[in-house]
């Protein structure tokens, strides 16, 4: 699998025991995250680390899949740009070959394998709603697959905080 696609099963039979600083890393960092010229010094002074051991943290964390992703969320359509949830349904033996084709595009923001006959998901962002049908013709021409899009109905706020 590449890199942007992530399976639905775990990917490791067993939990990797986090240490107590993992653990404050990764409560400091849901939410509010200062707006600073060096916002990961700001973060590591609070927890009493230096910037590097912070981002050393963090580098860790990602490639443990601890964490799978950080970064901003955005509100894409405020700034213009639209984004919408999308399926192809893959045949076993090119899925590989499709998910390089998805992960290619620099649209695509996550792909996921899923035990469904639309068995490939993914979220195609673009800087303006005129950028998804763009994207998808892309798609339907490299990959010869109907691209079935969801765009968003309605938008929910759930601010989820984990207690690591």
């Amino acid at each position: 699998m590449n890199e942007k696609t992530h399976p639905t099963r775990p990917l490791r039979n067993t939990p990797q025991p986090l240490t107590a600083t993992e653990k404050r890393i990764i409560n400091a960092l849901q939410g509010d995250f200062p707006l600073c010229d060096e916002p990961y010094r700001a973060v590591a002074d609070s927890l009493g680390l230096t910037e590097a051991e912070l981002l050393a943290h963090l580098e860790d964390l990602l490639a443990r899949r601890v964490l799978t992703r950080f970064g901003p969320m955005f509100q894409i359509e405020r700034m213009g740009g639209r984004f919408v949830l999308a399926a192809l349904a893959v045949p076993e033996e090119r899925f590989e070959e499709v998910s390089a084709a998805v992960n290619a595009l620099p649209e695509i923001a996550h792909n996921y394998r899923r035990e469904h006959a639309l068995n490939m998901w993914f979220v195609i962002a673009t800087e303006t709603p005129a950028g998804i049908q763009h994207t998808i013709n892309q798609l339907e021409a490299a990959t010869g697959l109907e691209v079935f899009a969801f765009p968003k109905l309605r938008e929910y706020f759930v601010e989820m905080k984990l207690q690591a």
